[in-house]
């Protein structure tokens, strides 16, 4: 990750849902865990809300720390959190 950059965006994404960070081409940068995961945090390059295209997952009870990625998607980010976990998204679009 390059914190020189002024194109980097962010989400923060604090209850249990399903949210379209992004869409279209883009980059994930990393992903903050804030406070202890609650449930497991899953990733997804998708922009029409299925469950398909799984990148990732991080699972529950995870410390606070960040994941990087620099993962190019093509279609969207979506992150599905399965509880109330306290993060950061951190994107680019391309």
């Amino acid at each position: 990750m390059d914190p020189l950059r002024s194109d980097y965006k962010y989400n923060h994404i604090s209850t249990a849902t399903t949210t379209q960070v992004a869409t279209g081409n883009c980059t994930l940068v990393g992903i903050t865990v804030n406070t202890t995961a609650a449930g497991t945090i899953s990733i997804y390059d998708n922009a029409a809300g299925a469950t398909t295209n799984l990148v990732g997952v991080i699972k529950a009870s995870v410390l606070e720390q960040t994941f990087f990625y620099t993962a190019r998607f093509s279609q969207g980010i979506q992150i599905t959190t399965a509880a109330a976990s306290d993060i950061t998204v951190i994107y680019s679009k391309n």
